[in-house]
């Protein structure tokens, strides 16, 4: 099941984040999955079969795309879209997952004091059709579900070469993307020499 919202009154981002997006320009949705004998161990997967749909979809119109982790959509330096994902377990199975997704289309200015966000109306200096955007994720999210896709997630990381500025609780400091593990889980290689492994919101990309 696919919900798509014209507009949000309380669009949220993870935890106290929100997502400003303009009546009628954007494309703010939800789908609704019952995957298959997924373990919660796995659910990683689910995450990286949309960001790698997004993608998949967007490159049809523009480039440089790719997915800063665990999966914002990027554009070069830019956010133009965000996902939000929601899982309900029956014992150690994922029951159903409520993915939401916000995807910066035809909006031209944003006023909240987000770092950096970007449309596709600001890269390309024309209007996309929503409703057919759509629904190419969508034909996309449904092959890269069920397919074996870590490597392709990989290869489209944002940052994925190089030494990088990033900060935890510790202060900032220099790595590289080693990999992400199959439960998500970020492994760094500082410029020390010393291996970082963190969850989601353990650690901030500096741009």
């Amino acid at each position: 099941m696919v919900v798509w919202a014209e507009y949000q009154t309380a669009g949220r981002g993870c935890g106290t984040n929100q997502w400003e997006s303009e009546r009628g320009k954007n494309l703010t949705f939800s789908i609704l999955i019952h995957p298959k004998d997924l373990p919660a161990t796995q659910q990683f997967h689910i995450s990286m079969a949309i960001s790698l749909a997004i993608c998949e979809a967007l490159e049809q119109y523009i480039g440089d795309v790719s997915i800063k982790w665990p999966n914002d959509i990027y554009w070069r330096n830019g956010k133009i879209g965000g996902i939000l994902i929601e899982n309900t377990l029956k014992g150690s199975i994922i029951m159903e997952s409520i993915i939401g997704v916000g995807l910066n289309v035809n909006q031209r200015i944003f006023k909240s004091n987000a770092p950096n966000p970007v449309s596709m109306w600001q890269i390309c200096e024309h209007e996309t059709d929503r409703e057919a955007l759509l629904k190419e994720i969508l034909e996309a999210f449904e092959r890269t579900l069920g397919s074996k896709i870590r490597e392709q997630y990989l290869s489209k990381l944002y940052r994925r070469k190089g030494y990088h500025p990033y900060a935890d609780k510790e202060g900032a400091f220099m790595a590289e993307i080693v990999t992400v593990e199959d439960d998500g889980h970020l492994m760094l290689h500082d410029d020390n020499g010393k291996e970082r492994r963190y969850a989601f919101k353990e650690v901030q990309f500096i741009i």
